[in-house]
This record gives C-alpha cells, structure tokens and sequence, in this order.
C-alpha cells in the first residue's frame, strides 16, 4: 500500500538523505535550496512511502517537490524542476501506484484541482529515471503545457566553436583577459542585474544576499568564474555543480567585456579545461512563456559553443 504526507520542517534530515541516494535529483532539491525563498511560497511538498503487509516500518520510495498556489499544485513553483524525486528501486508499476495515491491525496486533503508538474531533465539523472512521465499519462491523462529549450554540451563529444566564438576567445587572450574562480558574489551581481535592467528592466531572480546564503549552504556545488581585466571585473558566470551536469545559472558581462570578448574565453576555460571530465554543461533554457518565445540571440550564443537542444517539459492534469 501507498501512502502520502504532507512535508514539515521534522522531515528535513530524511529528506535530504532521500535526495543524496535519489537516482535523478541535485542538490536544487535540498531542503537547505528549496527553502532560501520559502516566504514568496507555500509549500506542499509531499513524501510518499510504501507500507508492507505488517503496517510496520513504511518505507519512503519517492518524494515530490511541490508549492501550492490556491487550488494549484506546482512541481516546484520557484524552481526550474521539482518532478518525482525515485530511487534505484522505483520501477513503473510502483510508481503508477504513487502517481494514483498522489491525485488522491491532493484531491482529498488538499483541495487540488489542477498539477502543473515539472519533470527533472533526462541529462541530471544518473541512471533511467522516466518513470514518471509514463505514469502521469497512464495515471494523470496528463498533457504537455509548455517546452522550452535549454541548449548543452555532451562533453565527451563535444562540438568545435563557431569561427566567431574563437575570434573573441583570441581577442580576449590578445588583451590579457584572465579567468579566475572568485568569490566575488557582490561584483558578479552589479554586473548582472546592470543587464537585465538595460534590457528588461528587471533586477536578477535572487539578491545578492541570497546568492551568498546559498553558496554558504552549499560551497561544494555553486561556484562563481570571473573574467578580469587587471583589477576590472568584466563578466562571468555562476555555475551549479550538479553531480553529472554543470548548469550555467547565470551568465553576464558588462559592456567592455562584451567587446572584448570575456565570456567567451570564460566559457572557453570551463568547457575546454576545468569541466573536461563532466558528462554535461548545460547552458540552460533560452525560451520564456513555457517556451512560446525563443531569445534567438541567447541560444545563438550558447550553440556558438557547442550547446545543442534539451528539452524542459512542463506538463498539466486536472483532478
């Protein structure tokens, strides 16, 4: 038999031990990750276990990241993915049955009418892990709401760069731009949200102190690189280190390094070198509006360095 609860702050240690032996979840799906802007959010994350013949002992087989927004469940509503975190032992026929006990639940207890569910991408798992998506289609008559597109590198056989994407690597040598693995959050930031304002009129998604909370909980895994020109911060990016995939989460330079080419001999450093022994770089997701719009320029960008299509799904049922 199944059973479903819902997550309270008690659970946290078992949950992140989930998550550490789960076969397709990161370090994003850590309570200490999820939890950073858990004031713009409900939550209703769900932990999900198998009770033997004996009632005794249940054991946790799968959990789901999830915020709730009125009569709306979102897997997860302040991250790019939050789908059904499996272990090695998850096979379809046990996750039918989690999929079939979830729907009760959220109907029953929880007053849900409408999922929007957010698989995680094939490329963070470590072994076959789409046990889901057969079941919210068996179970959920579940349908695709949106695709959007991330563009990444398989690194063992990874692509040359475009001629104009060399040009700048050689440039930016030329000019004696260096790259340097920094801790320089605050200056990274500036840089940063400099852009989306003069392009959007938008500040960056995270502030800087919580950029710092995050890197302090996890130093491991979210690392910052930088391109300097004597003591001139030029650009950079900050990467998540996520067990088989490196994920670009943010990507900025200012306008001298745009013309100088910084990121380019940034990404040339981490894709050529640094990250050499990564199955994936992954430059994230170039679209908005669940895909509807495609920034040409962007994903121009990223497939100049060898980045090529995977897909982000989002999916939809209702109860």
């Amino acid at each position: 038999m199944i059973t479903v609860r819902r997550y309270t702050d008690d659970d946290a240690v078992e949950w992140d031990a989930f998550v550490a032996k789960a076969k397709n979840a990161t370090f994003l799906l850590k309570r200490g990750y999820m939890g950073y802007h858990s004031d713009r959010f409900t939550d209703c994350s769900l932990m999900v276990s198998e009770v033997k013949d004996n009632g005794k002992n249940p054991m946790l087989v799968a959990l789901l990241p999830a915020t709730i927004h009125g009569d709306e469940l979102r897997s997860h509503g302040g991250l790019t993915y939050g789908g059904l975190v499996m272990d090695s032992e998850m096979t379809a026929e046990i996750c039918i049955e989690v999929f079939t006990a979830i729907n009760d639940f959220l109907r029953n207890e929880c007053g849900v009418r409408r999922v929007v569910y957010k698989p995680i991408p094939w490329i963070y798992h470590s072994m076959p892990a789409e046990e889901d998506l057969y079941a919210i289609i068996k179970v959920c008559k579940a349908r695709i709401l949106g695709r959007d597109i991330a563009s990444t590198i398989q690194m063992d056989n990874r692509l040359k760069f475009t001629k104009l994407r060399h040009r700048c690597v050689n440039k930016a040598r030329r000019n004696g731009i260096r790259v340097e693995e920094t801790g320089d959050i605050t200056a990274f930031w500036h840089v940063l949200d400099n852009n989306l304002m003069a392009k959007y009129g938008v500040h960056p998604v995270h502030t800087i102190e919580e950029l710092e909370l995050l890197r302090s909980r996890f130093p491991d895994n979210i690392r910052l690189f930088m391109a300097y020109l004597g003591d001139e911060a030029l650009g950079g990016t900050l990467v998540f280190e996520c067990g088989r995939v490196v994920h670009t989460q943010y990507i900025s330079a200012s306008p001298r390094g745009k013309e100088l080419g910084a990121l380019d001999i940034v990404f040339d450093w981490l894709i050529n070198e640094r990250y050499t022994h990564v199955p994936y770089f992954d430059f994230g997701k170039s679209t908005e509006d669940q895909g509807n719009y495609l920034n040409s320029n962007l994903i121009h960008q990223k497939e100049g360095f060898g980045g090529r299509g995977v897909c982000y799904d989002i999916y939809e049922w209702t109860l």
